[in-house]
């Protein structure tokens, strides 16, 4: 069993993730061979909330070209993390309020 920091390895800051989160959804990039019920244990061992629900999928990678070379973006796992109802992840709350602040 990996340590729950190995299997949660970065929180995904978009527009999207945010939306999400007034519905207690929080987005995260986790480890390609990490299964729902491993990173719904490093979710709570993490931030200390109960997971209701995970939903995990690839990201595919997109051709981006840099002057005359072609290439491609990598290939990462998602997952959108439902915790339970009046439970939030302090981190993205206090992002939240500071926007909300100016």
């Amino acid at each position: 069993m990996t340590s729950a920091y190995e299997v949660i390895i970065r929180p995904v800051v978009s527009e999207r993730s945010y939306d999400l989160m007034s519905s207690g959804k929080y987005t995260f990039e986790v480890a390609a061979a990490a299964p729902k019920e491993e990173i719904a244990d490093a979710v709570e061992k993490i931030f200390g909330v109960h997971v209701v629900k995970v939903n995990t999928m690839w990201v595919q990678p997109k051709t981006k070209r840099v002057r005359y070379v072609a290439g491609k973006t990598r290939k990462w796992k998602k997952a959108v993390v439902t915790v339970a109802a009046g439970e939030e992840i302090e981190i993205f709350a206090n992002k939240e309020a500071a926007a909300d602040e100016k």
